[in-house]
């Protein structure tokens, strides 16, 4: 990237999707007008212009980041090169790891019953042995 582009302000849904946080642009301005990219904790628009030092929060299905804009860049490049255009803080990478652990320990009530749920033909089963019909 040139020192001019550097100095250039970018629209935010095209350094998303430069960033690899989204796998197109219209992924990315999905998600920035359903309120679930926030810049410095307000909503904002397609057309907003991101410059380096702008807190990002970016919420991808259960999974939230916040990360810092270091660098700006249009084009989509390696996952190594799109990581240094921004640096995710501690306390997200915190929250991440607790979410994540907290989903590992997390027991699906589904998986208690050896055989899992019941047949058609079971339930009939069950009731005969109820007394239901």
């Amino acid at each position: 990237m040139s020192e001019q582009e550097a100095n250039q302000a970018v629209r935010i849904d095209k350094w998303l999707w430069a960033a690899r946080f989204y796998r197109s642009r219209s992924l990315a301005q999905t998600a920035i007008e359903n309120g679930r990219v926030l810049v410095e904790g307000q909503r904002v628009k397609l057309s907003r212009a991101l410059r380096p030092g702008d807190r990002l929060t970016i919420r991808i299905g259960d999974d939230e980041r916040t990360v810092v804009v270091h660098a700006l860049d249009v084009r989509r490049g390696p996952a190594v090169v799109a990581q240094t255009l921004y640096e995710e803080t501690a306390e997200s990478i915190e929250a991440r790891a607790a979410r994540r652990e907290a989903r590992r320990l997390f027991v699906e009530p589904a998986q208690a019953i050896e055989h899992g749920r019941p047949t058609k033909r079971d339930r009939r089963q069950i009731g005969r042995l109820r007394g239901d019909g």
